[in-house]
């Protein structure tokens, strides 16, 4: 039996935090890069580190990106997505998408050299452009599921 995926420890980590009660998240606005020709909304979040536990990866990107304050017990996994190729063109990964409403700090742009701004938005959906993978992610969570997405993959065989 063989195998056409190759598994690898490129992981991915990105944040809803949901505000109940204006029924918004947390997003940023990614500006342009090489790999990306014009800005796009996505949610906060970036790559785990080796060896670095997923949660706490998660709230650690949370902090650095948007000032927020979350305890890595406070978040839920809510949505897997497992990408072909990235953006970035480096290959596959798995994306890990958790959930909190439960959070400290103000919203403010950690990283003004990579993002041209964070704002709470509608929790509905994240506008156009946006990173598929945080769409997928976002959706998820709203519509309670599916727990696991592909992206960039063929269309599945069915037997």
């Amino acid at each position: 039996m063989s195998s056409k995926s190759v598994m690898n420890s490129r992981n991915a980590v990105c944040v809803i935090v949901h505000d109940k009660n204006t029924d918004t998240v947390a997003s940023l606005l990614y500006g342009a890069r090489n790999w990306s020709p014009q800005p796009v909304w996505t949610l906060p979040g970036g790559k785990a580190e080796p060896g670095e536990p997923l949660d706490e990866a998660a709230a650690r990107e949370l902090k650095e990106e948007t000032g927020l304050l979350v305890d890595p017990a406070d978040l839920s996994l809510v949505h897997v997505v497992h990408v072909e190729q990235g953006w970035d063109r480096s290959g596959q990964f798995v994306l890990f998408a958790f959930a909190t409403d439960t959070w400290t700090g103000e919203l403010t742009n950690a990283e003004p050299d990579k993002h041209l701004a964070v704002q709470w938005l509608a929790a509905e959906r994240l506008p156009e452009p946006a990173f598929p993978t945080a769409a997928q992610a976002l959706a998820a969570y709203r519509d309670g599921g599916p727990s696991f997405s592909r992206y960039g993959w063929p269309a599945a065989i069915t037997n």
